[in-house]
């Protein structure tokens, strides 16, 4: 556990922010070594239908992240007080809630997917590859939802190392059971499905039993847990906006993946690979902005707000920088990179295209989710829910289908900045009115109120 209170905030970001972005960079090696295979040793109609089912999975557990993210937010301003009582009773009523989300939302999900592949009309050659993946990867939720969720309580504790640590081991088991499985034993796209659950599977319960070893916060015993209805509501309230905003960024994605559908296999192919190489990405600007959010939340919660403002500057000239090298690499090697994937030269060229138009726009990405961690390590998730439906509903997704009607599948790549834009513009916008101040779970009177006491 950290205390983010004291010391230089340039150093207690990058030094929180460090451990999580590599343990997200290993999570999203899940998804790159599963398209690597996929493309080399299964084919890119599997490629394809890989990268339709993610839009997918994220709407179906959009709600529950934003859930623990509000969770996390409220642990983390209860540790910055010194409330450690609540500290516990928040982590007790995240698991239960995670529990019953994960049964409930892999039992909807499996039952939906054939219709949902249709509505969004998969080309036929797709079909089966991402029924069959889509069907296995959901009935292993409960993993995804209790590692997440137990490395969620740790970051708002200050500890982003330790679920770097088992994050590198699943990636590995990962690789391992993808290739023995792929390449070996010939199980096709249901192999690499069966790789991904094993391997979070084993994150999570090999984290769990050393926590309860060693944490003096974190320990889940099933019989003692408590379910708090007050922090449940609360959670509901701070994560909600994030659940709901994901929820609907994931369907809007959903509407764009119908577009792209409009295109092709070679579209699709080459859209889910520049996807996989695009997460890893944007990954720096998440990681900071997650980490903010703790430093904002834990401040905040020991009655130090001004620290806040220098904790967003120094934030915002770290993701400038590795904005500007990581839209240098994409752009130089774009090829080199669909390289990895795939062998098809006819996708290797359309999602090069992607890449170079995309990533030129990195640092309007990275400054939106900067300004958008001050509001939610705040507690205020509302208006920036609001901000970002709007730059993907009423700007992303028209302008993807208008732009590709007259420019073809480059028309819906240059969407994608013109939506970051504005969502960058909108939340610098709300961070300047000062209003998200007003929304800390951890109270304290005002200057105004002390001296009248």
């Amino acid at each position: 556990m950290k205390d983010l209170t004291i010391g230089k905030e340039s150093k207690l970001i990058l030094q929180f922010a460090t451990p999580m972005l590599l343990g997200n960079v290993f999570q999203q090696m899940y998804n790159i070594v599963d398209s690597i295979i996929i493309g080399n040793f299964i084919g890119k109609e599997a490629l394809a239908a890989v990268g339709a089912s993610f839009p997918i999975i994220f709407a179906l557990i959009s709600l529950i992240i934003g859930f623990g993210t509000g969770a996390t937010i409220m642990i983390a301003q209860y540790y910055g007080a010194k409330k450690i009582d609540q500290v516990k009773r928040t982590i007790d009523t995240l698991y239960i809630v995670l529990f019953f989300a994960s049964i409930g939302m892999s039992i909807l999900g499996i039952a939906l997917t054939g219709p949902i592949f249709r509505l969004i009309q998969l080309p036929e050659a797709v079909f089966p590859y991402a029924k069959m993946y889509l069907s296995i990867y959901l009935s292993g939720l409960i993993f995804f939802f209790g590692f997440n969720g137990t490395a969620a309580i740790l970051r708002g504790l200050g500890d982003s190392k330790t679920p770097l640590y088992f994050l590198v081991v699943s990636t590995i088991t990962n690789i391992i059971f993808d290739l023995l499985f792929v390449v070996v034993f010939k199980w096709g796209i249901a192999g690499v499905a069966i790789a991904t659950v094993i391997s979070q599977g084993g994150a999570f319960l090999t984290a769990i039993a050393y926590l309860n070893k060693t944490h003096q916060v974190v320990k889940l015993s099933i019989s003692k847990l408590v379910f708090d209805r007050e922090i449940f509501r609360q959670s509901l309230r701070i994560g909600l906006p994030s659940g709901f905003q994901q929820t609907f960024v994931a369907i809007g994605m959903m509407a764009v993946v119908w577009i792209v559908n409009l295109f092709g296999t070679n579209v699709i192919a080459a859209f889910s690979i520049a996807m996989r190489i695009d997460s890893l990405a944007s990954l720096p600007a998440m990681n900071f902005s997650a980490a903010l959010a703790t430093f904002v939340g834990q401040n905040l919660g020991a009655n130090k707000a001004e620290r806040v403002r220098a904790g967003l500057l120094a934030t915002l000239k770290m993701t400038t920088i590795v904005s500007i090298s990581i839209t240098a690499i994409a752009i130089l090697f774009s090829k080199n990179l669909m390289g990895i994937f795939t062998e098809d030269m006819n996708v290797i060229n359309i999602g090069a295209q992607y890449l170079i138009i995309v990533s030129s726009f990195y640092i309007f990405f990275s400054g939106m989710f900067v300004f958008n961690g001050v509001m939610r390590g705040a507690g205020d998730t509302l208006i920036p829910m609001f901000f970002t439906l709007f730059a993907l509903w009423f700007v992303r997704v028209p302008a993807s289908y208008l732009l590709s009607r007259h420019f073809g599948e480059i028309g819906i790549w240059w969407a994608v900045p013109i939506g970051w834009f504005l969502g960058l513009v909108l939340s610098i916008y709300y961070y300047l009115t000062g209003r998200w101040k007003t929304k800390s779970v951890v109270k304290y009177p005002s200057r105004t109120e002390e001296a009248s006491e």
